[in-house]
C-alpha cells in the first residue's frame, strides 16, 4: 500500500547529507550454537520476520518538483541479498578490526533508490563469534507504525517462534504523473501542507523543525538557550570511528543507592533525593526527551550524579513523550527501536541548543537468541548530528551495559580516549560509593 510520509518522517530524510546519514544502528555479538550460524540461515530468519516490519520492502519516491512530502511504495525488485550482507574479517578477528568495519560502514549513507536499511554477518570474529550489524534510516522507523528490524529476530528460546508463512505480493509502483496528480489533488484539500513541502523541496525546512521544536521542546528550561562552544561542535568529515565500553549493570545500581545515602547524610532531606529519572525510554513504551545542563565543572563525582538526578526529576513533571505503544506488542529486542526513536526525538531539537546527543534504553535481563545464537553482546548506534563529532548511546541487556560511542573520524582521532574515561568516572563513583 502507497502511503505519504509524514511531516516528521520526510523532515530526517532531507535532513541528510552525505556528511550526516541518518541512520541508527546495532552491533549485535552473537555466540553461534553446536551447529554454527551461517548466512543462509539468517537470510531465512530475516524474511520470515519480514512481515512483521512491512515497510522495510518498502522504498521512497519523491514527488515531482516537490509538490508534496516523499511517498512509501512497495519495492517490486525487492532482493532480500542485497539487503542481508556477508562479510568476514581475517581470522582471528578482533574487536578493534570489527569496530573499524562497522565505523566505515556507518560512515555509508543508505542507497535511496531501495528500502532504507541494510544488515551484515560478520564472520571471522576470534572465540569462533560472529556479529549482526544493523542499519535503519532514522526516517523508516517511528517506533509507532514502523519498527526496527532487530526488534523482531530475537527470541527469548534457542527454538525460533514459529511465525506464519505468508506470501508477499507488491503493489503496482505508482507512476511519476499519478504521484504528481495526488500531490496536486492534497494541494486543493490542504493548501498549507504544500506551502511546507515546497518549501523543503529548496532546502528550506524551518516549518516543519519548528513545528517539531514546538512540540518537544516545552519540556526544558534550556529549550531557549545556546549550548557552549566544545570542542564537540564542530564540521565534521564523511568519516567515522566507533568505540565501545561494556560493564556489569549491578555498579549502577549500588551507585545510586550511594548517592541517596551520601544525600541524606549531607542534606538531611530525603525529599531532596528526586530519583534519577534521566533515562529516555519508559516501560509504557514511551520515548522521554530531556535537555539537561551538565555539571562538568564539579570535581565530586556523587554531587554530579546527583546534580543529573534532580535535573532530571525536575523535567519528569514537564516532559513531553512520543508514544511508541506498537513496541511492547511483540516480543524481542526493542531497544533497537527505542533509540531510532530517541535519536529522532533529538533531531528535531536546533543543534545549537545542546552539544552531545545521548539516547538510553533499558533492555531485557535475559538471555535472547538468533535462530539458535545467544546474544552475548549488543552495542547501539546513533547518528552523528550536523557540526556534533560524537554521539553516544547505551543498552543495558542481561546484567550488563553496553555503551557505543560514534565519533567523526578527524575531528575526534581520540574516541578510544573517551570511552576509557566512561569507564573509569564508573570506577570512580563505584569508590565514592563504599
Amino acid at each position: 500500500m502507497t502511503s505519504r510520509m509524514t511531516a516528521q518522517d520526510a523532515s530526517y530524510y532531507y535532513l541528510e547529507t552525505s556528511n550526516t546519514p541518518m541512520h541508527v544502528g546495532s552491533l549485535a555479538i552473537l555466540e553461534p550454537p553446536e551447529g554454527g550460524l551461517d548466512y543462509e540461515s539468517v537470510l531465512r530468519l530475516v524474511e520470515q520476520r519480514l512481515p512483521e516490519v512491512p515497510r522495510y520492502r518498502k522504498k521512497v519516491r519523491e514527488v515531482a518538483f516537490g509538490l508534496s512530502r516523499p511517498v512509501w511504495v512497495d519495492d517490486r525488485d525487492f532482493d532480500i541479498t542485497y539487503h542481508v550482507r556477508r562479510s568476514a574479517l581475517p581470522k582471528p578477528g578482533s574487536d578493534e578490526q570489527l569496530h573499524d568495519l562497522v565505523a566505515r560502514l556507518v560512515s555509508r549513507p543508505l542507497d535511496r533508490t531501495r528500502p532504507l536499511w541494510e544488515m551484515y554477518l560478520v564472520e571471522g570474529l576470534a572465540n569462533d563469534r560472529v556479529a549482526l550489524f544493523t542499519k535503519s534510516h532514522s526516517a523508516l522507523v517511528d517506533g509507532e507504525e514502523a519498527l526496527d528490524i532487530v526488534q523482531v529476530l530475537f527470541d527469548k528460546e534457542p527454538v525460533p517462534r514459529e511465525v506464519p508463512e505468508e506470501l508477499w505480493m507488491p503493489e503496482r509502483e505508482p507512476s511519476e504523473s499519478a504521484l504528481l496528480v495526488g500531490a496536486l489533488a492534497e494541494l486543493v484539500a490542504r493548501p498549507g501542507e504544500g506551502i511546507a513541502a515546497v518549501r523543503s523541496a529548496v532546502g528550506d525546512l524551518t516549518a516543519t523543525l519548528t513545528e517539531t521544536v514546538d512540540a518537544v521542546g516545552r519540556i526544558a528550561r534550556t529549550a531557549a538557550q545556546s549550548a557552549p562552544e566544545t570542542p564537540l561542535n564542530t564540521q565534521i568529515s564523511r568519516s567515522r570511528r566507533f568505540s565501545v565500553v561494556h560493564s556489569d549493570l549491578e555498579p549502577y545500581r549500588k551507585i545510586d543507592g550511594a548517592r541517596f545515602r551520601w544525600l541524606r547524610v549531607y542534606t538531611q532531606d530525603p525529599d531532596d533525593c528526586g530519583d534519577n529519572d534521566t533515562i529516555q525510554v519508559h516501560p509504557q513504551g514511551e520515548v522521554s526527551s530531556f535537555l539537561l545542563d551538565l555539571p562538568v565543572g564539579e570535581p565530586n563525582a556523587v554531587v554530579r550524579l546527583s546534580h543529573i538526578a534532580h535535573a532530571g526529576e525536575a523535567y519528569s513533571r514537564q516532559r513531553r513523550r512520543v508514544a511508541a505503544q506498537t513496541m511492547v506488542r511483540l516480543s524481542g529486542f526493542a531497544p533497537a527501536t527505542m533509540h531510532a526513536v530517541g535519536a529522532r526525538v533529538a533531531m528535531g531539537f536546533s543543534q545549537r541548543m545542546f552539544n552531545l546527543m545521548i539516547t538510553n534504553a533499558p533492555g531485557p535481563q535475559h538471555p535472547l537468541y538468533l535462530t539458535g545464537a545467544r546474544l552475548l553482546e549488543i552495542f547501539p548506534v546513533s547518528p552523528l548530528l550536523k557540526n556534533q563529532a560524537l554521539s553516544i548511546a547505551l543498552t543495558s541487556y542481561d546484567g550488563k551495559i553496553y555503551y557505543g560511542l560514534n565519533a567523526d573520524r578527524d575531528a575526534m582521532p581520540d574516541v578510544d580516549v573517551a570511552a576509557t574515561l566512561i569507564q573509569e568516572s564508573l570506577e570512580e563513583l563505584t569508590d565514592a560509593g563504599r
